[in-house]
This record gives structure tokens, sequence and C-alpha cells, in this order.
């Protein structure tokens, strides 16, 4: 038995974390989910979207996934996932992203994985004014994480059978932070021997979206990363299918990377997809590989009928059919398409 953290979160959060728990249910794994709650729902009792105890929860069980959690603007509130990542030292956000037969897409055969660094670059946080005129924001890169989540990015190309990892920076610009970043991306891929080129952040914008198919295996710093791994999702279909994880030497938090969508909560029509998919990462870390390619091949199978689809993917299905027929196919154990 696997002990993991179950944050719901807010929003449509405790509807698609039904819906993945169901899912993984059906794979007959067996799972003891530890649920703690974070998010705009906890804030009148604990006075922050993120009680300790919900990290103490993580820090114990070492994994946890999570649905959509609200971070309240201009509340004072720093952000939930920001914290939890500096937090647990979770280095790397990982974001796969791949077209599905059966979604609309303008493209096919996008295959592609976003590996950011977590920790630092703008996201360290690191803000003040000057004077009543303006305001400075300080760009931390340092050697250390370049190193580790280029360290990262290797690993997972050989490990994974990928064929080339792209470096993104704006080093013609930014000489000293995005220079070092791209020196030691250029020196541990040539240690690491494997195939590598580097790209210009702006042009990278460009060429995803006019050859997507053409790349591989992307790392980045923390902002270029934020912002690309949006553009991608919105080749294949959107936030609402695109899973993520970031994971950490100790723990792993897997997660949904959508927002909290708070205009559909409690109506049964959130699409569980992108939590689902998180979920199938989540048992290929536990080394669960074929609970994780019985999800896979039911999701494909489901998208490729095109009869129980939620609304945002052109369908009528509620969030209970859309789940009912996808553990069907789980329960059956269908063949690759």
């Amino acid at each position: 038995m696997y002990n993991v953290t179950l944050i719901p979160g807010d929003g449509i959060g405790p509807e698609v974390s039904k819906s993945m728990v169901r899912v993984v249910e059906a794979t007959g794994i067996d799972i003891n989910w530890e649920i703690v709650n974070a998010g705009l729902n906890v804030i009148e009792e604990y006075n922050t979207p993120l009680p300790d105890h919900v990290i103490e929860s993580i820090k114990k069980n070492k994994i946890a996934i999570k649905g959509p959690i609200t971070t309240p603007v201009g509340k004072g509130f720093k952000s939930v996932n920001v914290t939890l990542r500096q937090a647990l030292d979770l280095y790397v956000n990982l974001r796969p992203i791949k077209t599905f037969k059966g979604i609309k897409s303008r493209y096919e055969n996008v295959d592609l994985v976003i590996v950011r660094e977590n920790t630092e670059d703008l996201y360290a946080g690191i803000e003040h004014k000057v004077g009543d005129y303006g305001a400075e924001s300080i760009k931390i890169i340092t050697k250390g994480a370049c190193e580790r989540i280029v360290e990262f990015a290797c690993d997972y190309v050989k490990e994974n059978n990928r064929k080339k990892l792209t470096g993104v920076h704006k080093a013609n610009i930014m000489k000293l932070t995005d220079g070092l970043f791209l020196k030691v991306f250029r020196d541990i891929s040539e240690k690491n021997k494997i195939n590598y080129n580097d790209l210009i952040v702006d042009a990278a914008a460009m060429n995803l979206v006019l050859n997507p198919e053409k790349y591989d295996v992307l790392v980045m710093p923390n902002l270029y990363g934020d912002i690309l791994s949006d553009l991608c999702a919105g080749l294949v279909g959107g936030l609402g299918i695109i899973p993520g994880a970031n994971i950490g030497k100790d723990y792993a938090i897997f997660e949904a990377v959508h927002g909290s969508a708070p205009d559909i909560a409690g109506m049964n029509k959130a699409n569980p997809t992108a939590l689902i998919q998180s979920a199938i990462m989540m048992l290929r870390y536990l080394g669960e590989y074929d609970a994780a390619k019985k999800i896979e091949r039911a999701l494909e199978k489901v998208f490729i009928e095109g009869r129980v689809l939620t609304i945002d993917l052109g369908g009528n299905a509620t969030t209970d059919e859309f789940t009912d027929e996808l553990c069907k196919y789980v329960l059956e154990g269908v063949k690759a398409y």
C-alpha cells in the first residue's frame, strides 16, 4: 500500500480529485489517501491558504497529488504553489505536452516535455520599490540550481529514450544570469553525451507554434518555463488535459496545472483529464507502470470514440459520466489504439 497526500483544492478541485481517485482505484493499485485541505476554503480557520499540517503531511508521505488551489489576489497571501515548491525544494517542474487523437487541435504528433527550473529566477520574489516612481524585481540564477535542473533533464532524455534536449534562454540580453544558465547547459549536455541545441526564448515561442513536432525535451529557467508550458498546452487542447509534477530530491507533488474555475464549481461539468494524467505521472514515479498504461490507454479510447466527452472537449457529458466511461475501460484493460 502507498500512502499519498491528497489535496483536493478549491473550486472544481474536489470534483476532479474525486474523479482521479476513482480512476486510480480502478487499476487495483492500493493507495491510502491522506486528505488535507488547502486554498480558499481554509483561510477563515487558519488565516492562511496553506496550513502547516499540509506541508507536514507531504513530508511524512513523501508524495502528494493536488487539485487546483486559488491564491487570493491582493490579499497578502503568498502563492500556495510557490510556497510548496520552495518549502520542499521541489526544483523540477515537469510538464509533458502530447496530442491525443480525438481532441480538437491544429497540430498532430506533438510529443514534447517542458523541464522548468522551479525555485529561483524572478520567482524568488525579491522585490522592492525604487522611490515613488518605480519598482525592481531581482532575477536570481545560481550555478547549483542550473546544474541540477540540467542534470535532471539529461537523465530524463536518457531514461525515456528521448532524442534531443533544447536549452531555452535569453543570454543574448541577460549575459550574466542567462549566460550562466547557458554555459552550464552546454557543459552538462556535453558531459552526458546527448544530442542538444539551444534556442533564444522568443525564437522558441515562435518555433513552437510553427513546428512543435520538431521539439522533444526543453529545459529552461523558471519564468520561461511558466510561459512556454502554457503556450504548449494551447497547442494540444488547453490546460484542461495537461499534467504537471513538482519533483525534488525527497518529495514529489503531482498537480493539475489549470485554474480552479469557480464559475463551474459544483456543477458536475469539470474535465478531470489534467489531474488524471498527473496521476499517471505519479504512478510511473511509484514504479506502477502497468497501472499507468491502463489509464493512458483508457483515455486514448475515450477520446478516439468521442461519445462521452466533457463540454470543454466538445461533448455534453458530466464529470461523473466521463469518469464512469474511463473506469469502464480501465477495468477492461483496453489495448492501445
